[in-house]
């Protein structure tokens, strides 16, 4: 596995942008697993806010389809999975002409905007799902697209496994999480005021790694890089995090309503970072992809390979 940790600076309105090393952290707990009809829930309430908060995920959808300006592919079937309301449909679509998009989400309300993207007479297949149980058959897919996602999945193996296995053989994946320093002012302010972090738990970039390599991808490539968002005051930063639908939905979550003292108490603690009259909240977002292997092992240790991958012995 190779890293490349990107250098760049980039300051623009609330949102900054400044690459750092990442520090190695361990594997969420167990039981801090993601309640997926709590997450579920909260995505189809959010859904019809949902595109006029995403600044940050349009932002990182932007920065990871810039990437495939690098990569020479023609597939004739993408699986934008975790697709939200499709707002990467309309760019995949008019990258690959001749390719079909599957948007796979598993909070229904999301997909019903999902479905009017594209034109009308290529709209994006809806496919209402989990990312851990796809419904695609063995090799049908040439391209899987994921950004924002992979952090809602309980089990990273087991969800690794599912796209090796829905993608044809050389297919690419190519995704975007979140890393362990998201939220990270969030999470330190809460733990302050009430010894909760109140933020789901995300894995480290090395972890992601490692899971994709027990997957059987090939050549996978990682980086991470710092997105600080600012706001004038928590609220702002609060109702986005609604607006997303991107709650606490762990299973450790604190059940009980939040008392107006531990409430004020977080706040005072969250007020610490503020700079230059803003209050920052970072994320730290992981680049990565990967190739599904060309060979495809079957019953009884017989080795498949598509014709297209035989080339013709050069003459010496």
């Amino acid at each position: 596995m190779e890293t490349y940790p990107q250098a760049a600076t980039l300051d623009q309105d609330s949102l900054s942008m400044e690459a750092k090393a990442h520090d190695p952290r361990g594997r969420p707990r167990p039981d801090a697993a993601i309640d997926k009809r709590a997450a579920r829930q909260a995505f189809d309430r959010a859904a019809a806010t949902y595109d006029g908060v995403a600044v940050l995920q349009r932002e990182m959808a932007s920065r990871l389809l810039e990437r495939l300006d690098y990569v020479r592919l023609t597939p004739k079937i993408i699986l934008d999975l975790g697709a939200g309301t499709g707002l990467a449909v309309d760019a995949l679509q008019r990258r690959y002409r001749q390719g079909r998009v599957l948007a796979l989400d598993f909070a229904f309300e999301m997909l019903r905007l999902a479905r009017r993207r594209g034109s009308l007479l290529r709209r994006p297949t809806c496919l209402c799902a989990d990312a851990e149980a796809l419904p695609l058959a063995t090799g049908s897919v040439d391209f899987v697209f994921s950004n924002a996602t992979l952090q809602w999945c309980n089990d990273l193996d087991r969800t690794f496994a599912e796209l090796r296995r829905a993608l044809a053989p050389g297919g690419l994946l190519m995704f975007t999480t979140f890393g362990p320093d998201t939220l990270r002012e969030l999470r330190g302010a809460w733990a302050q005021a009430d010894g909760h972090g109140h933020v789901s738990p995300f894995l480290d970039m090395h972890d992601v790694g490692d899971a994709l390599v027990r997957a059987g991808f090939e050549g996978p490539v990682l980086d991470a890089e710092y997105l600080t968002l600012t706001y004038a005051d928590l609220g702002g930063l609060m109702d986005d995090l609604r607006g997303l639908g991107a709650t606490n939905a762990t299973r450790e979550r604190p059940r009980g309503l939040t008392g107006k003292a531990r409430w004020h108490a977080m706040r005072s603690a969250y007020e610490v970072h503020r700079t230059e009259g803003r209050l920052p909240a970072t994320y730290e977002v992981v680049y990565g992809h990967a190739w599904a292997p060309m060979q495809r092992v079957v019953a009884d240790g017989v080795v498949t390979l598509p014709v297209s991958a035989i080339g013709r012995r050069s003459q010496g």
